[in-house]
């Protein structure tokens, strides 16, 4: 069992930054890919970026590219997304999520997930 809890969402203005964290703990994480996905009002919950269980692989979402970073501290158990260059468009309750293999875009593939943190983005 691998439990995920998100922290640092908040409410910021449009171009502003924040940095959530998902600290992980259960069994080894090391190993787990590890994700961020949204979930807007309204839309369907969506990919936003995932880490190789190494770090050394990244893939994003095409609407974050170039504004989001991914990265993880496996001493330290935790992930981070790293948004800057905020748009109203990111808000949404923005979830960690694990798996035991390699990355994918496909939210239902993931086995573990944390409670979610709320972003709210004002323009």
């Amino acid at each position: 069992q691998v439990q995920l809890v998100e922290s640092g969402g908040g409410l910021v203005q449009a171009g502003g930054s924040l940095r959530l964290s998902c600290a992980v703990s259960g069994r080894a994480s090391s190993p787990d890919t590890m994700a961020w996905l949204r979930h807007a009002p309204g839309k369907e919950r969506r990919f936003v970026a995932h880490i190789s269980s190494s770090g050394t692989y990244t893939h994003y979402d095409d609407s974050v590219k170039g504004r989001f970073t991914i990265s993880r501290d496996n001493a330290k158990n935790t992930v981070y997304l790293q948004m800057n260059s905020l748009k109203p468009e990111d808000t949404a309750i923005y979830y960690c999520a694990s798996r035991s293999r390699a990355g994918t875009i496909n939210s239902l593939d993931y086995d573990y997930w944390g409670q979610g943190t709320q972003v709210t983005v004002s323009s």
